[in-house]
């Protein structure tokens, strides 16, 4: 795949001018300095009233046509890495569908039913072996199988690449057999996705190749391929089609940078759509792996086990994220409240929170419990009841708003995608740093970020908790006057491997200006692993680099968003809220002195798993007692 933005045919697209306007380029400069953007492209338009219409996808889908050139292309300059829809089911479309079957599906109880849009094989033989073991996987799971509805398509619209990876594309209509409906029946979707997964598995087909359910769920489903944003509303006929009403719409134009496209890659995920990439993304991989023996809730009884490994390292970083953010929804959590646990604000110089400490308990209870997946991240999401978007504690993606008077909201990665006169705009801004907005579907509230947090915060007690149970090392002054002769010294850095170059260039210049010393990027240092020479333990370890260029942040000039500050005890459960979780031994830095170590070593946490077993005492390192 080559990594054109723009597709070049003015006969099947528009969206130059979408990016400069009907009169050509506005400058004299090279074209590429508009056309090459290295970021997908996401945004959303609600009506917080709750009013279902099919305006929402009328608006949605130009907007997502405005942000081609977010996007990446094939070489055959027609194939797109990925673009996408998730909205509300839109029940009034599958109404003639259903009533072929009996059922009156505009009088029956509100999200008795769900839906599962499902890519199947190519092949007929086995897309049929495909349905039957989802059926009766869907049967195990207690959920009654209506039928399975195609969606109509038109594949003479995709790209040569796209066409030839197309999916057949049907949907499955089920109802549970235990009467559940709303977020009991979302969990009980939830549970049958994944078991069916583990079911083709075991049958030899490949999940995100041969079969892939993009989305199970009673409130929302999701319309996505492998296609350029203006060919969506063309390939899927159903998203045309007047009776296809909601009143929310979530649209992704993907810009591939880690993973090669897919169908399945496209987004939105079942609740969001990213744009940026997860740089934290192996160590928030093997933190999850970490705890999947660990965690638990009533709501999942034993069946917990179902849905491990929640992560997979195999796929991209948006999928895992989506995982996550998804098993704290199903979990009983909403997703405002998940996205401040996952992806949290630089909190601890925010000079806005000196008057909200409240906000800054519920970060400091969760940081010990749930590492930050950080970005560069614009996240926007919905679980059917909400609505919303926010973005990482650095801001690196632009998420702009707009609130019309006639009360529709929209966010998106540009301004300008929806064509509003001027005079019916009422608000329109920015997310900063770390902030979100979003829409409550059920109370039709538009919420800004102060508001959120706080509603958030305020469900518990997180301050008395952690007065209750946490502690916080305080600093210690270091000992003044040398612990080692010469000769000692000499020997103990040897043994633990420090050569000269340690000692001179950074220990040194460490100790004497508090800052790191400064090297090149390139190193050319033999791996230490090949080695016969005694290393360093952090010798055998190489720096990861994004495979996109992120703008550098400097911890100096930066620091309100870096910060060497971590806690040290037993992570508690973070699908199951308890105060004793605040149990931790907050530290300022993980460089201890004696002081500072003995202090630790004295504390309550004496008996903790965590607790080192040297210690300094009398000028050298020894075995701590017992």
């Amino acid at each position: 795949m080559d990594n054109t933005r723009v597709n070049h045919n003015p006969e099947q697209n528009h969206q130059q001018d979408c990016i400069v306007g009907n009169m050509g380029y506005p400058y004299s400069g090279q074209p590429w300095l508009v056309e090459e953007r290295d970021a997908c492209g996401v945004g959303f338009i609600a009506n917080p009233s709750g009013g279902a219409n099919h305006s929402i996808i009328q608006k949605a889908l130009p907007a997502l046509t405005c942000l081609e050139h977010r996007g990446g292309c094939s070489a055959d300059q027609d194939s797109g890495d990925g673009a996408g829809i998730m909205t509300a089911i839109p029940w009034e479309l599958l109404a003639p569908w259903f009533a072929e079957r009996n059922i009156d599906i505009l009088q029956e109880p509100e999200f008795k039913f769900g839906v599962g849009m499902v890519f199947l094989p190519q092949d007929a033989d086995l897309a049929i072996k495909a349905r039957e073991i989802i059926e009766t996987d869907l049967k195990q799971e207690e959920l009654v199988i209506i039928g399975w509805r195609e969606v109509p398509v038109k594949p003479e619209v995709l790209g040569v690449q796209a066409r030839e990876n197309q999916p057949r594309i049907e949907q499955v209509m089920v109802y549970s057999a235990k009467g559940n409906t709303g977020d009991d029946l979302d969990r009980q979707l939830f549970l049958a996705r994944r078991s069916s997964g583990v079911a083709l598995k075991q049958d030899g087909l490949v999940w995100g190749e041969d079969i892939y359910i993009c989305s199970f769920s009673c409130r929302t489903i999701v319309y996505k391929g492998m296609v350029r944003s203006a060919i969506l509303g063309e390939f899927y006929l159903d998203l045309v089609n007047p009776d296809y009403k909601s009143n929310f719409a979530v649209y992704h134009r993907r810009f591939s940078t880690n993973t090669m496209p897919r169908w399945p890659l496209a987004q939105p995920m079942r609740l969001l759509g990213h744009n940026g990439e997860i740089n934290t993304l192996l160590g928030n991989i093997n933190w999850m792996r970490a705890r999947e023996n660990v965690l638990a809730h009533p709501v999942w009884g034993d069946r917990l086990k179902t849905l491990i490994p929640f992560v997979d390292a195999t796929n991209s970083d948006s999928a895992n994220l989506d995982n996550c953010l998804e098993l704290l929804v199903r979990t009983g959590r909403c997703p405002l409240e998940a996205l401040m646990i996952m992806v949290p604000e630089a909190y601890q110089n925010q000079p806005n929170l000196k008057d909200l400490p409240e906000i800054t308990d519920f970060y400091e209870y969760y940081s010990g419990i749930q590492e930050p997946w950080d970005g560069p991240a614009l996240l926007v999401f919905s679980d059917g009841k909400q609505i919303g978007a926010c973005l990482d504690r650095n801001g690196l993606r632009p998420a702009r708003y707009c609130i019309t008077k006639d009360g529709v909201i929209m966010v998106s990665s540009e301004a300008g995608v929806v064509d509003i006169p001027e005079d019916q705009i009422q608000e329109k801004g920015r997310l900063g740093p770390g902030q979100m907005i979003a829409v409550d579907l059920s109370t039709h509230e538009v919420l800004k970020n102060w508001q959120i947090k706080q509603r958030v915060a305020h469900e518990h007690p997180y301050r008395s908790w952690l007065e209750q149970y946490r502690q916080e090392a305080e600093p210690q002054a270091f000992i003044g006057e040398k612990q080692l002769a010469p000769d000692s010294l000499l020997q103990q850095q040897t043994a633990f491997g420090y050569g000269a170059e340690d000692v001179d260039i950074q220990i040194s210049d460490m100790a004497s200006t508090a800052k790191e010393a400064t090297f090149c990027m390139g190193d050319d240092t033999p791996l230490a692993v090949l080695s016969d020479k005694p290393q360093l333990l952090y010798n055998y370890f190489k720096q990861r680099f994004a495979q996109v260029t992120n703008p550098p942040i400097d911890p100096l000039r930066e620091r309100i968003v870096m910060s060497l500050s971590m806690q040290l005890g037993k992570r508690g459960n973070l699908l199951d809220l308890k105060p004793e979780d605040a149990r931790l031994y907050k530290i300022n830095s993980p460089l201890l002195n004696e002081a500072e170590l003995e202090a630790l070593r004295q504390s309550d946490f004496r008996g903790s798993p965590f607790l080192p077993s040297m210690v300094w005492k009398e000028g050298r390192m020894v075995r701590r007692s017992p």
